[in-house]
């Protein structure tokens, strides 16, 4: 084994990782995009010099419908090296019934597990925590794959139904039709402007329920309808 080996599987590794990034692309195409803008063969040195402007330019703007934060994470990916022991994930801790009470139930589309850095149609997983104002449990990880021999027609309604006892789903980027799925199960979407980490938006989250809940949010939380009614009026004013 040489290092140019080591090096080559790295790459087409970091490669794989990038396009999970995306949105609707997969490794081919991702490559082929490199191939245009950095030309054969693809090296360290190659990879290091590309920037945003690039990426969306190449393959005649291949890319260019892509959200800049999801490209900058793809970036990311790209330039850094990936660890070759499995990266150790948070501890999942059960949820007991009664426990928590005033809590809410939210996914996070996550690829590295950190942050909500993941495209709903893409993402390789959705961290699921419930949160209340003063406590945060990781209750689940659930994996987007399709386990081989099911035949899935619909894949974003499958995703949905993955997370369908949660209230709210945090993620980087979704489409139109998919976000209709989402809302239709009764989960609230909310697309983040730009990659955020999982602990600053728990953090945001239970400052918002500590203090005044919007009405939407009172409700998935359980707080009888009068109480929802007093939040509204504070919050209008």
């Amino acid at each position: 084994m040489t290092s140019q080996d080591t090096l080559s599987r790295e790459l087409a590794l970091r490669i794989g990782l990038a396009a999970r990034a995306l949105p609707d692309t997969d490794a081919k195409r991702l490559f082929t995009v490199l191939t245009s803008c950095i030309g054969l063969p693809i090296t360290e040195e190659k990879i290091g010099s590309l920037n945003l402007k690039t990426l969306k330019t190449a393959q005649e703007g291949e890319l260019s419908d892509i959200d800049d934060a999801l490209l900058k994470k793809a970036l990311h990916i790209l330039k850094h090296d990936v660890e070759t022991v499995a990266t150790r994930k948070p501890e999942i801790v059960s949820l007991g019934e009664g426990d928590m009470p005033g809590s809410v139930r939210i996914a996070c589309a996550s690829n590295d597990a950190v942050n909500v850095d993941g495209h709903f149609g893409s993402c390789s997983q959705f961290m699921v925590y419930q949160v209340s104002a003063d406590e945060t449990r990781l209750i689940d990880i659930r994996s987007t794959d399709i386990p081989d021999g099911l035949e899935v027609d619909d894949k974003n309604l499958y995703r949905a139904e993955l997370i369908q006892d949660c209230q709210v789903l945090y993620m980087a980027s979704v489409g139109g039709p998919a976000a209709a799925k989402i809302v239709k199960l009764g989960i609230h979407p909310i697309k983040l402007p730009s990659v955020e980490s999982i602990a600053d938006i728990i953090a945001q989250l239970q400052t918002v329920i500590a203090g005044t809940p919007p009405p939407w949010l009172a409700k998935v939380m359980g707080i009888e309808a009068s109480e929802r009614f007093r939040f509204e009026r504070e919050a209008t004013g």
